[in-house]
């Protein structure tokens, strides 16, 4: 990992260790409880003779479920049905899907607190018959919420069940339609259902056509380069941005006049926002089509990368083209909407290394290499 090769200098490939349990929409599992939330937003894996559906229902949704909304209160219902085919007895572990889960009874009390004593004890009930088991007998099907820390934009969800001598894991990564996230104002979604008509290259080709791409992201007009392109992920939607959340990066809000307030009140007080805007630059004639952060405990520190789908595949699957840099200070300038920008770390191998490092750390990477640029 020299720091003297700079431009393509990182090709983080995702024939990702989550390859073999790929998400796709679900389709109707055909038991008698017909799933409670719009089919094209449930996602479905199965590993090892288990099948998880799982979906992150919206606040006007929770409410028809549970009777009363929670988002405000700081809790995210998960909702999830678990087809236990296999021949072991499992147990389900919510501390991975969220350490500080609520419980039926304390998520009840929080987001009841100015009810009745009547419907506060309805609620109650509510919650405790809608949580979902946490014992999962071989040959059985149970579903039900985990009342979760609430998350704006998207999450990771780890489902992970264990049992004698067996172990079962599966990720998740949901994009929640909140209206306020960069992805959904993005072409991605169009672009992305056109994967398969993309040119199909194989490792040393792409390798290639890296080598013969331009340095840097640039302006709209194409006038002026911007940071320098260092990343390539290899991998499905669903795989690399689950292994993007599982490794702690965080989906990025849109420029809109409520994230940028947010934004300078986060400034100003030095404090953290996880999901603060991230400008746009621009590849292949096109802003980025979704940005991802990790940021820390001040706003003007954190790592961000940005990524744009490429018109070629490898070997079958999406690759995806990035950006990632380390922001270490804020200055302003009349370049950007928000009058601010930040000051970037010049060093961007250790940036890159850094993203590397924390898909290794988080074993979201079956292989990986680097190409000169």
């Amino acid at each position: 990992m020299s720091n003297h090769l700079r431009g393509w200098t990182c090709a983080v490939t995702a024939a990702w260790l989550l390859a073999g349990c790929a998400t796709s929409p679900a389709t109707d599992p055909g038991h008698e409880t017909p799933v409670p939330f719009q089919l094209a937003r449930v996602q479905e894996q199965s590993r090892e003779g288990v099948t998880v559906h799982l979906a992150i229902p919206t606040e006007e949704e929770v409410a028809a479920q549970l009777g009363t909304g929670f988002a405000e209160h700081g809790i995210q219902p998960i909702w999830l049905r678990i087809t236990n085919d296999g021949d072991a007895d499992l147990w389900f572990l919510p501390i991975a899907v969220d350490p500080d889960y609520f419980s039926a009874d304390e998520a009840a009390l929080v987001a009841g607190a100015k009810l009745s004593d009547q419907k506060g004890a309805a609620l109650t009930a509510a919650l405790r018959t809608k949580a979902l088991p946490l014992f999962h007998a071989a040959g059985t099907t149970s579903e039900g919420f985990v009342y979760a820390s609430h998350v704006r934009g998207g999450r990771f969800v780890d489902v992970r069940l264990t049992g004698f001598r067996q172990s079962v894991r599966m990720r998740f990564a949901v994009l929640l339609p909140t209206e306020g996230f960069d992805y959904e104002k993005s072409p991605l979604r169009e672009l992305y259902a056109r994967v398969h008509e993309f040119p199909n290259l194989s490792v040393e080709e792409m390798r290639q056509r890296l080598r013969e791409m331009p340095c840097c992201t640039t302006n709209a007009e194409g006038t002026a380069e911007g940071d320098p392109l260092n990343v390539v992920l290899v991998g499905s939607a669903a795989t690399a941005l689950a292994a993007l959340s599982s490794s702690g990066w965080t989906f990025t809000e849109a420029i809109t006049v409520d994230s940028v307030r947010r934004m300078v009140g986060a400034a100003i007080a030095e404090k953290a926002m996880l999901t603060a805007p991230v400008s746009s630059l621009y590849a292949f004639g096109r802003k980025q089509g979704i940005a991802m952060q990790r940021g820390r405990s001040n706003i003007s520190q954190r790592n961000h990368m940005r990524l744009w789908l490429a018109p070629f595949r490898c070997e079958g699957k999406p690759v995806w083209v990035g950006q990632v840099s380390r922001d270490i200070g804020v200055k302003l300038t009349r370049k950007s909407p928000t009058l601010t920008t930040h000051v970037i770390d010049p060093v961007v191998d250790e940036s890159r290394e850094y993203l590397l490092h924390s898909l290794l750390f988080h074993e979201a990477v079956d292989r990986f290499a680097f190409v000169r640029g």
